[in-house]
């Protein structure tokens, strides 16, 4: 057991879908996990105990306590460790189309140097593109380890169109203080649709590995100080740009994520025919079309 108070609220994700885009917003009103974004506790570092997962969190309290975990979503670890050991925390999910996800979170992951696959290689050999994607198939177990006024769905569309009242639902919901979402955050970009190839896969994954080890040991200063300075950009970028996406792969994977949409919108009553369609809406048009004209980010990052 946590030892010492315990976060009331988790953000579970899944990853790419408008989770660190959230973090910036609650972040003056939650303690969250600092100086590192994502404390992987549940899902990779359980066996550190609660004294380094606790150590993560700022000792000046800010408002309820809290984690923005977008890899906790697919993992069946975390979902049973956070019910065994935050019983009584409420879970935020945030679901949006599942083919775009998917498209942006390989982009990442190609940026970030942790393979060279082609898209359709990837979706062969990286079980987490599809996996984090089937929305009703890890929501219906979250739903067996919590009760349903624990739970809360927000779409990623909800963000697109109105921003403010995304926000007001989800503090309503884990107790935070109402937020008013300010131009500069709505102004906030955060698009994999720019991304590019890595100068060298070598030095990236080499650098990714050492960030990793630094943080599992308390080091998270230092690779935060990494981060923010001009250093990142010997690691990230400036190589070749990302393959485009076949509209057949596209089509693909429509398909396979078709049962998973049919089951949500039963659930929430909501009709999600757009997140069926192959077609697939650039980050950047997006970020130039509705979220622009509503002053909105369209896109996030999360680079764990």
């Amino acid at each position: 057991m946590i030892a010492t108070e315990k976060p009331s609220f988790i953000v579970v994700g899944p990853p790419r879908t408008g989770t660190s885009w959230l973090r910036k917003v609650l972040e003056p009103h939650a303690t969250l996990p600092s100086p590192s974004k994502e404390t992987r506790f549940f899902d990779l570092h359980y066996h550190r105990g609660p004294a380094w997962y606790d150590w993560h969190f700022p000792r000046d309290r800010k408002g309820p306590i809290g984690e923005i975990a977008p890899t906790y979503f697919a993992s069946s670890e975390a979902r049973a460790r956070i019910a065994e050991t935050l019983p009584q925390a409420k879970i935020v999910f945030s679901f949006r189309n599942p083919i775009e996800r998917a498209v942006s979170l390989y982009r990442l992951k190609r940026a970030y140097g942790m393979f060279r696959w082609s898209f359709d290689e990837a979706l062969r050999k990286d079980p987490e593109l599809i996996n984090s994607g089937l929305y009703w198939s890890h929501l219906s177990r979250w739903q067996e380890c919590f009760p349903p006024e624990q739970l809360l769905v927000s779409i990623y569309d909800d963000l697109v169109t109105d921003a403010q009242a995304f926000v007001d639902r989800i503090t309503a919901f884990t107790g935070l203080s109402s937020i008013s979402v300010s131009q500069s955050q709505l102004q906030r970009v955060y698009s994999s649709e720019r991304m590019t190839q890595p100068r060298s896969y070598v030095a990236t994954r080499l650098a990714t590995s050492v960030a990793n080890w630094c943080k599992s040991r308390h080091l998270d200063h230092f690779v935060e100080s990494v981060r923010e300075s001009a250093l990142l950009n010997l690691f990230l970028g400036g190589g070749e740009s990302l393959p485009s996406i076949s509209p057949s792969t596209l089509a693909e994977l429509a398909e396979i994520f078709r049962p998973e949409v049919d089951a949500l919108e039963s659930h929430l009553g909501r009709k999600l025919e757009h997140w069926k369609s192959p077609t697939m809406c650039r980050e950047e048009e997006i970020t130039q079309g509705k979220f622009a004209a509503r002053g909105v980010a369209a896109t996030e990052c999360s680079t764990s």
